[in-house]
């Protein structure tokens, strides 16, 4: 069960496809992670809690359902 807290990148896109993401695609200067239309840009450094907290916002994935992933 991952906490609201700093992530690696691969941590990220291990969680993100256990919520039905495709990718990561390569796109510009951030590769993207699609669900459906809905597109989010995953950076290639690891993640503090402020960004993670924004790249949830932006996938629409709540801070309950985040903390349920396994």
């Amino acid at each position: 069960m991952p906490k609201l807290g700093p992530i690696t990148r691969r941590q990220l896109v291990k969680y993100f496809r256990q919520l039905g993401f495709d990718g990561p695609f390569a796109g510009g200067n951030h590769s993207f992670m699609k669900r459906g239309s809905l597109k989010v840009r995953i950076p290639s450094t690891d993640i503090d809690k402020g960004l993670l907290s924004r790249i949830l916002r932006q996938a629409d994935i709540s801070v309950d359902e985040w903390e349920r992933l396994g």
